[in-house]
């Protein structure tokens, strides 16, 4: 009986191995996982399979504007008759943006190669202005625009940025509404080369094709034409810049050749630190103009009625009035989480404006802004006929109103 049962078992065993083989169990599939890039600062990662850092963020954000920063002069819509005898109303300004950035990086026998970009999805309410006599109709519109889009190796940058003129000094202050006084144009198709050291030296030059993205003061378009100042030859606009960046501060240097209409400007900056809560600059432009600048000009078009400083020629990198301005200003922590910002602008033309706000970080990542500015000009031919013209003219002396809600993500 032993024998028999001591058979049958291993029979059994016999039989369930053999059963058993066909049977194969997969090993798991290796897991990878997202690494961190420290070599770029915060919020790099591998991108899965490659040797490629990318760093995507960004923010979504909400514009408010009232007087000066509002739309003004705007129809009532209410009156069945306002194509032809409007009651002139202002309202505000506003508009709803996400910016979306993506920062490459990847290491190269000739450098870092690096991609960015930063693309704006808009919703804005606006004036649309269809002639003289109809005034301003307040509309609204969403658009898609790209802010920027570059490659950089080895010192040099090709794409679509701000240009070289207003980046290399910096842009005019903390304040959100710092170009009243318009200190240098922004985006551009642009070939540049820049250069800088450890002891904190550096210089760049670029060639640049301009674009319509240019205000003269008082948020008038120069010379009512914005696209006077795109390249309409092979010979682009040339920029170039040397500067100076220290512990205490520094000092820049820019200067700009519009190549259209032959005309130059140069600017100049310098910062000061005196504690790690204060930074104070001051700026200052000139530009190859050759004429009265103390006075202003009107002229008629299928849109109306505009104005324009008196110039021999427009000067894609000289938005100020006359031949020269002025920018100063500074931050101030108040405290851990508030930043006073102030701006104070002054022209040959006799404009002037002054810019103040707190940034107040709510909670991190997410700052609420509110700004008030004062603008007027002190040339009383140009006061003079504003008086003349009433509500059809930009005001002389003017109040604004504006406020920024913004919140950031990954860096």
């Amino acid at each position: 009986m032993n024998r028999l049962l001591f058979g049958t078992g291993i029979a059994l065993l016999t039989s369930a191995a053999h059963a058993a083989d066909p049977v194969v169990v997969a090993e798991p599939e290796p897991m990878e996982y997202v690494r961190i890039c420290e070599a770029y600062g915060v919020g790099f990662y591998y991108i899965p399979g490659t040797e490629t850092c990318l760093k995507v963020g960004g923010y979504v954000r909400m514009d408010v504007g009232a007087g000066a920063f509002g739309l003004t002069n705007v129809a009532d819509k209410s009156d069945p008759g306002f194509r032809f005898d409007p009651n002139l109303n202002d309202t505000y300004d506003m508009r709803a943006r996400f910016q979306l950035r993506l920062d490459s990086r990847a290491e190269t026998e000739l450098g870092t190669l690096r991609t960015y970009a930063a693309i704006n999805f808009q919703y804005e309410t606006f004036a649309d202005q269809e002639d003289y006599y109809s005034f301003n109709l307040t509309n609204t519109t969403d658009y898609l625009s790209i802010e920027h889009a570059y490659i950089e190796l080895a010192g040099f940058r090709v794409g679509k940025t701000d240009s070289l003129f207003s980046t290399f000094t910096g842009y005019g202050g903390g304040v959100i509404n710092d170009d009243i006084i318009g200190y240098g144009p922004y985006g551009t198709h642009q070939f540049a080369y820049g250069w800088g050291n450890d002891d904190g030296f550096g210089a760049a030059i670029a060639l640049e094709v301009g674009d319509g993205d240019l205000v003269a003061p008082f948020l008038v378009p120069a010379f009512g034409d914005p696209n006077l100042y795109t390249i309409d030859s092979y010979v682009p606009h040339v920029v170039a810049g040397v500067g100076w960046q220290g512990a205490w501060g520094g000092a820049s240097l820019v200067a700009g050749y519009d190549s259209v209409w032959e005309e130059g400007a140069v600017k100049a900056r310098v910062d000061f630190y005196p504690t790690d809560r204060l930074a104070l600059f001051a700026m200052a432009g000139w530009s190859s103009y050759d004429s009265d600048y103390l006075s202003r000009d009107y002229y008629y078009d299928s849109s109306g009625l505009h104005d324009f400083a008196v110039k021999d020629s427009p000067n894609y990198y000289a938005p100020w009035g006359g031949n020269w301005a002025v920018w100063a200003g500074g931050s101030f922590m108040l405290t851990d989480k508030a930043t006073l910002n102030v701006q104070a602008s002054y022209d040959q033309m006799e404009d002037f404006a002054i810019v103040a706000n707190v940034a107040y970080e709510i909670v991190p990542n997410f700052v609420i802004t509110p700004e008030i500015a004062y603008i007027d000009s002190f040339n009383d031919e140009f006061q003079a006929w504003n008086e003349y013209w009433d509500d059809r003219k930009v005001p002389s002396e003017s109040w604004g109103f504006f406020v920024r809600a913004q919140a950031n993500f990954g860096g």
